[in-house]
């Protein structure tokens, strides 16, 4: 490949393939597990020191499965552990952050009409307060607070507002929304790799060395593993968020992103109710849809600025802004793009500029020369279905001008 371009937007999507497939395997474990958790019965006919048992029928067979709370009289050779799932999802998850927004600081991360910081700042915060969000949250999982359920789930949905704003402070709407699931999902990840397998670790050796096992190893971990439970949900739908401008580009986007939590919350327990044989709560389904709802209004709000600050030209922005072949490159896009990509959309069934992306003014343009030459030069993604007639020689252009800007 001649273009690094290609090559780097072909190693994006490779990593976010892997960020998906481990994030399935993760989510599908942790919900089965939560799920058998709580279906577990107790029978006479249980051997001891095993806590219940379920009885499942899938792919033709039959599964007896036991649990115990601490560990049975002796070990098999083989135990499987579930935690690569865990960690390579937040792997992943961490190299598409540096990937997508620190590499491409300049337009995805800061918004100059917020925040104006060099990019190494930014990256600093970012990375800051992720590390902070798990420290925060481990010291008040091991303090008094922690033995209260509700009372520790309460301060940490005002901790993860508070965050949400402070993030719409800092960054532009979509990496906010973005952040939010990395802060969410590094401190699942670390519950998993700090809390949950070194307490396995500690049950299997000392059940090796002939010790009784201490159950509260047992009781933290299915605690940091409930609370994992209840955030998976508000984590797909931050990472999902970037593709919706209604939910990131709005003047209310922190409080979206606080209800999210809610919905999240109420959706599980719905789940976890039924799986634990406890009745049918149908009432949460209403209140999901209610702040379904809510949120959808909230978005109505005025929106923001368009991620491209078209009002600053980004730093990365003015090579392509002197290049020779800007204004005939920015006259094809505004022509050609513009009418869907704009505040006010004027194409039929267009009502937001597709992710939020601005490109009616030329220092929008120059600031999204990355994307324009993927999607509409080196590929034919847009216009969609080419609708607006661009020509051969018109995406040969923007590809001109963009290898011209990028030194290649």
């Amino acid at each position: 490949m001649g273009d690094f371009a290609i090559f780097y937007e072909w190693l994006m999507f490779a990593v976010r393939w892997l960020h998906v497939i481990t994030a399935i395997a993760w989510i599908g474990s942790s919900f089965y597990f939560i799920a058998l958790d709580l279906g577990l019965r107790k029978t006479p006919s249980l051997p001891p020191l095993a806590h219940g048992e379920e009885w499942q029928v899938h792919g033709g067979g039959f599964y007896h499965i036991q649990k115990y709370l601490v560990a049975p009289e002796f070990l098999p050779e083989h135990l499987t552990w579930f935690k690569w799932e865990s960690y390579w999802t937040w792997l992943s998850g961490f190299m598409l952050l540096v990937l997508v927004y620190y590499v491409g600081a300049d337009i995805y991360l800061i918004d100059r009409n917020v925040l104006d910081v060099p990019n190494w700042a930014a990256i600093l915060i970012s990375m800051g307060s992720i590390v902070l969000g798990f420290v925060v949250y481990n010291r008040l999982c091991k303090s008094p607070l922690g033995e209260s359920q509700n009372g520790l789930m309460l301060v940490l949905f005002v901790i993860l507002t508070a965050m949400a704003w402070g993030y719409t402070q800092l960054f532009t709407g979509r990496a906010a929304m973005l952040h939010m699931g990395a802060f969410t999902g590094s401190i699942m990840a670390a519950n998993v790799a700090m809390i949950i397998i070194p307490n396995q670790k500690i049950v299997v050796a000392d059940l090796k060395a002939g010790r009784v096992p201490d159950a509260k190893y047992g009781k933290i971990a299915k605690q940091r593993s409930l609370h994992n439970n209840y955030l998976t949900l508000p984590v797909i739908f931050f990472m999902l968020s970037s593709h919706y401008p209604l939910a990131f580009a709005t003047q209310w986007n922190w409080i979206i992103a606080s209800l999210i939590f809610l919905v999240g919350v109420v959706i599980r327990h719905y789940f976890n109710t039924r799986h634990a044989r406890k009745g049918n709560p149908h009432w949460t389904w209403a209140v999901a849809v209610v702040l379904f709802l809510i949120i959808a209004w909230l978005s109505t709000a005025p929106k923001l600025p368009g991620s491209a600050g078209e009002e600053v030209a980004s730093r990365a922005a003015e090579p392509f802004l002197a290049a020779s072949h800007f204004k005939d490159a920015s006259l094809t896009v505004q022509t050609r793009c513009a009418m869907c990509h704009t505040a006010e959309p004027v194409w039929p069934g267009i009502y937001e500029a597709p992710k939020n992306v601005i490109l009616d003014n030329d220092i929008a343009v120059a600031n999204h020369a990355k994307d324009i030459a993927i999607q509409a030069g080196y590929s034919h993604a847009m216009p969609p279905g080419n609708a607006t007639e661009m020509t051969t020689a018109e995406r040969a252009l923007l590809v001109e001008w963009f290898r011209e800007g990028s030194g290649q």
